[in-house]
C-alpha cells in the first residue's frame, strides 16, 4: 500500500493533471506512482465504451472488472462481449455474487421489488469490494453533467480507507462523448436506440423521455440515484434508504 494519505495524493494528483485532457489524464495516471495498481471498472453501458476504448489504446491490459448482477439485459450481456472483442481488451474479468449469497439473499429473485439498496448491496458493492481489495485505484466513467452528487467531481477522488478513484471523463460533456463515438466509429449498445440513456439491471431500468435526465430511467419513482459501488469505503448506502 502507497505511503501518504489519500486526501494528500489525490489533491497532488489533481493539481498535476487540472490543465489535461481526459485521454491525457488516464495515459499519465496508469504510470504515476501516486496511484499504484488500477483497475478500470465497467458497466458496458451506454456510454461505457468510449473509456474502454480510451484504455485499450493507452494500455490494453488493464485489468477491466464487469459486474455481472445476473440481472441484467441480455443485451448487455451480449454488449460485453462484442466490445471486449473489437478492442482487444485483454483482461476483462467478470464477477459476481456467489452461489451462497445469492441462496441468502434474494433466493426467489424478487429483493429488487421491495429493498433496491439491499439488491444492489449483495449484488454489485459486495463483489466488487472484494475484487477492489486487490487494487489501488480504479477508473470510473463518471461525470459531472450526469448530476446529482457528480456535479463537483474531480479527476481524481480519495475513497477511504485505502483506495483513489480515477474520473478521466469528469468534465466532459455529453456532446463531447457523443462525438468521441463518432469519430471513432465505436459500437452502441444496442438498448440506446429503444431510448434507454443510463443502463443497469433489467428490473430497474427504463427508457427516458426526451427532456429527461439521462438517469431518469433508474430506479424510477423512488428517490434512489446510485446502485452503492460508489459509496464503498465508511459511505456505503444503508440498506433500506432510498439515497
Amino acid at each position: 500500500m502507497l505511503d501518504d494519505t489519500l486526501d494528500a495524493r489525490a489533491a497532488r494528483l489533481n493539481d498535476r493533471y487540472k490543465h489535461h485532457a481526459a485521454t491525457e489524464v488516464l495515459r499519465r495516471a496508469l504510470k504515476d506512482p501516486d496511484l499504484g495498481s488500477t483497475t478500470l471498472v465497467s458497466s458496458f453501458g451506454s456510454e461505457s465504451v468510449v473509456l474502454l476504448h480510451m484504455v485499450s489504446v493507452v494500455a490494453p491490459g488493464t485489468p477491466v472488472l464487469f459486474i455481472d448482477t445476473m440481472m441484467l439485459f441480455q443485451e448487455t450481456l451480449d454488449y460485453q462481449l462484442e466490445v471486449t472483442q473489437k478492442l482487444g481488451l485483454t483482461d476483462v474479468r467478470v464477477i459476481r455474487a456467489t452461489d451462497k449469497e445469492v441462496a441468502l439473499n434474494d433466493p426467489d429473485g424478487t429483493l429488487h421489488q421491495f429493498n433496491t439498496d439491499a439488491c444492489c448491496n449483495f449484488r454489485k458493492t459486495v463483489p466488487l469490494e472484494r475484487e477492489l481489495s486487490k487494487f489501488d485505484a480504479w477508473i470510473t466513467g463518471r461525470k459531472r453533467f450526469q448530476g446529482g452528487e457528480r456535479q463537483e467531481l474531480e479527476f481524481f477522488e480519495s475513497e477511504a480507507p485505502s483506495r483513489l478513484r480515477i474520473n478521466p471523463l469528469a468534465h466532459w460533456r455529453k456532446e463531447d462523448v457523443q462525438e468521441y463515438m463518432a469519430e471513432n466509429n465505436l459500437p452502441r449498445h444496442p438498448l440506446v436506440a429503444k431510448g434507454y440513456a443510463s443502463i443497469g439491471c433489467a428490473p430497474c431500468t427504463s427508457p427516458v423521455k426526451p427532456g429527461e435526465d439521462p438517469r431518469a430511467g433508474r430506479w424510477r419513482g423512488s428517490q434512489k440515484t446510485e446502485c452503492g459501488i460508489h459509496f464503498i469505503g465508511g459511505k456505503m448506502v444503508r440498506a433500506g434508504a432510498n439515497t
